[in-house]
């Protein structure tokens, strides 16, 4: 059967797509820094406690997988992390610094790792999903450290979705848009509008996202999405600001 590591999935999109490939039949193994969430999300996975941060830890979690199972058939790259909104000049440093740690160098880290397993191994291939977000092409107010990250990983999957075709993996992106898990509650009490006001947006399940993840992942390497966005069908994106 196929195998699909997850990272950040001891909660939120991470967790919901992570049973839904268990119950789908696939081989899942779920990455995250809390070892008793990992096990929560779903106990018979292969548990991978790690910091995506850390390029030891990750190497580690990543050889793992390859004692485990010999191959690596899919990375969803979903380990991620924000900020409350707040103008530049009020954002720490230290802030800015531990969301491009999670948000660049995580991704990039693990994409890496991926990318080396499915590069050497037999058959060759696999694929890569990225979560990139609606802030990957717009952004909310007060968002300097989440927007930019998002719109690194979509630079980092548009190279890896390049330099895969050599050797037949495909990589693309999943652009989430109020998905309702914890991160994304305060959109149901009113968040920062771009006029100014603050307004309650519309949410929705976030297993649907998992079955769209689900839906990229089952496809043939020859077949590839570079981009979807899935989103709550009210939100406002797709309408001027």
């Amino acid at each position: 059967m196929p195998n699909i590591l997850i990272t950040g999935a001891g909660s939120g999109i991470g967790r919901a797509t992570a049973r839904a490939f268990v119950t789908a039949g696939w081989d899942v193994a779920v990455l995250g820094r809390r070892e008793d969430a990992l096990r929560e999300t779903s106990p018979g996975a292969l548990i991978l406690p790690c910091d995506v941060t850390d390029a030891g830890a990750v190497a580690a979690a990543f050889a793992r997988v390859q004692a485990t199972w010999g191959r690596l058939d899919v990375l969803f790259n979903n380990a991620g992390q924000s900020l409350p909104a707040a103008p530049i000049d009020e954002i720490a440093v230290e802030d800015w610094l531990r969301v491009s740690g999670v948000n660049i160098t995580g991704m990039f880290l693990c994409a890496r790792a991926a990318f080396g397993m499915m590069r050497h191994q037999a058959p060759q291939g696999g694929r890569i999903i990225n979560n990139g977000s609606i802030s990957a092409h717009v952004p909310r107010p007060g968002s300097v450290p989440y927007t930019t990250s998002k719109h690194a990983v979509t630079g980092l999957t548009r190279t890896l979705a390049l330099d895969g075709r050599a050797f037949n993996i495909a990589c693309g992106q999943i652009d989430i848009g109020n998905a309702l898990t914890d991160m994304a509650a305060r959109f149901t009490q009113g968040v920062m509008q771009a006029d100014g006001t603050t307004r309650v947006e519309p949410v929705m399940d976030v297993a649907h996202v998992a079955d769209a993840v689900l839906a990229m992942a089952q496809l043939p390497l020859d077949v590839n999405v570079p981009f979807m966005t899935i989103m709550a069908r009210d939100m406002p994106y797709i309408g001027r600001g």
